[in-house]
C-alpha cells in the first residue's frame, strides 16, 4: 500500500512539473510585423500558413492575417471580398475550398490558421484583422465567433492584437474580452478618442501619420501603442524607426530588419 501511495505521489509531481515547464510565448523584441505573413521574398501566397511559418522563422514580433466569414458562417483567412473570383459572403466554405492556394494549400479556416501558429512558435504574435462586412449584424457575429474560437483553442497568449477598420468590431472585442489588445486601422480617430474608448492603440497608414505627425506624441503621452502600415520603402521604414514606433507592418520584413540594424549602428 505504501509503495502504491509513493508511486501515486511521484506521478502527480511529474505531472505538475510537466505542466509548469511547458514553453510559453514571449513576443520577439523587435517592431517587425509581417503583413499577411512573410510571403514576398520566397513567393508564398499571402495569408498562407507557409507565409505565417516564414514570419515565425524570421523571428518577427508579429504576423498579420485577415479574417472573413463564409455564407455558412465559417471563419476563413483571406484578404479580398472574393477568393479566386468567388464571392466569399455568398459562398460556402466547401465551395471556396475547392480552389487551392497557389502553393497547394487548402484555403485556411481561422481554426486551422491559429492552430498552425501555435506550433513551434515562442516569439511571433498573431495579429488578427477582422474584415468588415456589409451585411447587417455580421461584424458583431465575426467578433464574437473569433474571440470564442481563440478561447476554445486556448490561444489567447498567441494573439498579440485584434485589428479592424470597423470601430464596432474592436469595441465589441473589448466588451467581451477586457484583456484583449485592439488597434484601430481607419485613421479617423484621434489618440484622445481612442484612449477614451479603451482602445489599445492606433494602426494607421504611414501617409496619414505623416499628415498628422502631432498624433505621434499625443499617442505616446496617452500610453497608446503605435503601428504604421504598410511600410515597404526604406524612407518610410526609417521614418517610423526615427519616431520610435512600437510596430512596423510591412511586406518587406527582411528589409525592415536590415534598416533596424543600420539605425542601431548609427545610434551606437
Amino acid at each position: 500500500m505504501r509503495c502504491f501511495i509513493v508511486l501515486f505521489l511521484c506521478i502527480g509531481l511529474a505531472s505538475c512539473n510537466s505542466t509548469t515547464t511547458e514553453p510559453g510565448i514571449v513576443f520577439a523584441d523587435n517592431p517587425v510585423i509581417a503583413h499577411r505573413g512573410a510571403w514576398k521574398a520566397k513567393g508564398f501566397p499571402k495569408n498562407s500558413i507557409a507565409a505565417l511559418h516564414e514570419a515565425i522563422r524570421l523571428n518577427c514580433t508579429g504576423s498579420e492575417f485577415d479574417v472573413r466569414m463564409t455564407s455558412d458562417h465559417v471563419l476563413i483567412v483571406t484578404h479580398d471580398a472574393d477568393y479566386q473570383g468567388v464571392d466569399i459572403e455568398t459562398s460556402t466554405y466547401e465551395e471556396l475550398a475547392k480552389h487551392k492556394l497557389p502553393n497547394g494549400e487548402t484555403l485556411p479556416t481561422l481554426r486551422d490558421f491559429i492552430s498552425a501558429g501555435m506550433i513551434n512558435n515562442t516569439t511571433t504574435g498573431l495579429v488578427c484583422e477582422i474584415k468588415p462586412s456589409k451585411i447587417e449584424g455580421r461584424n458583431i457575429e465575426m467578433a464574437n465567433k473569433t474571440v470564442a474560437l481563440v478561447k476554445e483553442l486556448k490561444a489567447e497568449a498567441y494573439i498579440s492584437y485584434y485589428i479592424s477598420f470597423s470601430y464596432d468590431v474592436i469595441k465589441r472585442i473589448k466588451d467581451i474580452d477586457a484583456n484583449a489588445k485592439v488597434l484601430y486601422l481607419d485613421g479617423s480617430k484621434s489618440p484622445e478618442e481612442l484612449k477614451n474608448d479603451g482602445i489599445t492603440g492606433l494602426d494607421y497608414l504611414v501617409w496619414k501619420l505623416k499628415n498628422k505627425e502631432h498624433w505621434i506624441k499625443e499617442a505616446k503621452d496617452l500610453g497608446l501603442k503605435l503601428n504604421g502600415w504598410t511600410a515597404n520603402k526604406e524612407e518610410d521604414i526609417d521614418w517610423l524607426l526615427a519616431h520610435d514606433f512600437d510596430y512596423i507592418t510591412t511586406d518587406e520584413p527582411e528589409l525592415t530588419f536590415e534598416r533596424i540594424k543600420v539605425a542601431s549602428e548609427h545610434n551606437d
